[in-house]
């Protein structure tokens, strides 16, 4: 009996940050969600090029036996474009992603996961979750220290203990199943599972719905649920081939993935500048005819009026002095004002408070100042949060700003509740796995993003979202 999959894919940028960095990828074999995390601008890039490496894989030709090894080889592939990526972009360096990957081969699917993306099978009425999270709390768990249901309110709820993130050790897990026709998959980012409960997972998987309206389902329940982190969800039914009647379904490509579309290997314009200067590359390549043409106009017309005379020669000078004079003047107030349009959370006489404007400062000049105190005194917050507002956390607006002051209120009084409690704000986690440094999430956006920060991978700990 020939089998195939039918599937939808669902990404949405939630509801506290700016920039979606989930990707996800839906086609007629394979099935992908990477979480990005960490860095300035850096989550979207490196779950992009997860994504990029993986697409080749969508194809009918692997048998069974090769399909484990073809993942384990797209995965490595993809963590060595990571560490290449921020070998030349020193600026996207702490970037990391989870992947969970469903790979069908025949009538087998192969599963490769890293992370805390999750992977749940509904066959015959039972939901199970069939990927392990690679979390701190989820340790907790195994050694029976906690309990799951204690597990969705811990502090350190977000600490991952295994991603991509370029370095070596970075290896996932591997598994094979038989694919049953009849059977529903649902991969999806923790923006899924950690706001909508186990259940109501399964009573809408459990739905007389197609892929794509389900997917949807689950997404507006994601949102309902106030989650502030990106929601990606990817599901696929196994069907017969020769009864199902449905058309081929399209490939979907999803989140920041589909926004970039671009090669993983190709360095990323990711601010302004870069893409303006990437733009100004490309339009003066030599390689675009009109460039050329539009040069050789030039060089005939200039060589037709003789040669230059010394005056001449002052005047021209003169002239592109004044213009550039003209364009610095100009492009210092642009920036100025730019300047002020900014805002950041940092530190004020030991306080939490909001500024407009940005960190750095020209000489004498200052530019930034207080807009907003907060009564949050950096001693109240955890290490990890004390430490990046020291290092100032970008926000895009002052509400924006605002939000994350509340994110950090938070923080700060749960960590007083420990406390009195007789415990510590910083504990130290032991790693369920010694080949990867414990990385840490947070529900909040990354501090060189424009949010409370999220670094999930760096190689000394990363919060994710």
């Amino acid at each position: 009996m020939a089998i195939a999959l039918r599937y939808a894919a669902r990404s949405d940028v939630g509801l506290v940050r700016a920039v979606n960095q989930d990707s996800g990828y839906a086609g007629p074999h394979l099935l992908v969600v990477a979480d990005g995390m960490g860095g300035h601008a850096a989550g979207d890039v490196a779950s992009s090029i997860a994504i990029g490496e993986m697409v080749s894989l969508d194809g009918d030709s692997h048998g069974a036996d090769d399909a484990l090894d073809l993942l384990a080889e797209a995965l490595r592939t993809a963590n060595n474009e990571l560490r290449e990526a921020m070998r030349h972009q020193p600026e996207l360096q702490g970037m990391g992603t989870t992947v969970t990957a469903l790979l069908r081969a025949g009538n087998k699917i192969a599963l490769a996961h890293i992370g805390d993306s999750r992977a749940y099978l509904l066959r015959d009425g039972t939901f199970t979750q069939i990927t392990h999270d690679h979390s701190f709390v989820q340790s907790l768990i195994d050694e029976g220290r906690i309990t799951p249901e204690e597990a969705q309110d811990h502090p350190q709820r977000s600490l991952v203990t295994r991603v991509l993130t370029g370095q070596h050790g970075d290896e996932p897990d591997l598994n094979i199943r038989e694919a049953r026709v009849g059977d529903r998959y649902l991969i999806c980012s923790d923006g899924l599972s950690g706001f909508v409960a186990h259940d109501t997972i399964h009573e809408v998987l459990e739905l007389p719905l197609p892929p794509g309206p389900a997917a949807d389902r689950l997404v507006e329940l994601a949102l309902r649920a106030g989650a502030p982190d990106n929601v990606t969800c990817i599901i696929g039914d196994v069907v017969d081939l020769d009864k199902d009647t449905a058309p081929p379904t399209a490939q979907e490509v999803v989140g920041a993935a589909a926004e970039r579309r671009t090669t993983a290997t190709r360095a990323i314009p990711v601010t302004p500048a870069a893409k303006a200067a990437a733009l100004s590359r490309e339009a003066n390549s030599p390689d675009d005819p009109d460039v050329a043409e539009a040069s050789d106009a030039e060089s005939l017309r200039l060589a037709e009026e003789g040669p230059t005379t010394g005056r001449r020669r002052w005047l021209k000078g003169v002239s592109l002095a004044v213009v550039l004079l003209v364009v610095l003047v100009g492009g210092g107030y642009a920036a100025y004002d730019w300047s002020q349009r900014q805002y950041f959370v940092g530190e004020n006489q030991g306080h939490v408070a909001i500024y407009r404007g940005v960190s750095q400062n020209i000489g004498p000049w200052k530019l930034s100042h207080v807009v907003e105190e907060s009564d949050i005194a950096l001693s109240d917050l955890p290490a990890f949060y004390r430490a990046k507002v020291d290092s100032t956390v970008t926000a895009a607006t002052r509400q924006d700003a605002q939000r994350r002051v509340g994110v950090l209120r938070v923080q700060a009084l749960e960590c007083q509740t420990t406390k009195i409690a007789g415990g510590t704000c910083d504990p130290t986690p032991e790693p369920t796995s010694s080949a990867t440094p414990t990385a840490t999430r947070g529900a909040i956006p990354t501090a060189t993003r424009g949010a409370i920060p999220t670094p999930r991978a760096i190689p000394t700990g990363t919060l994710r979202p």
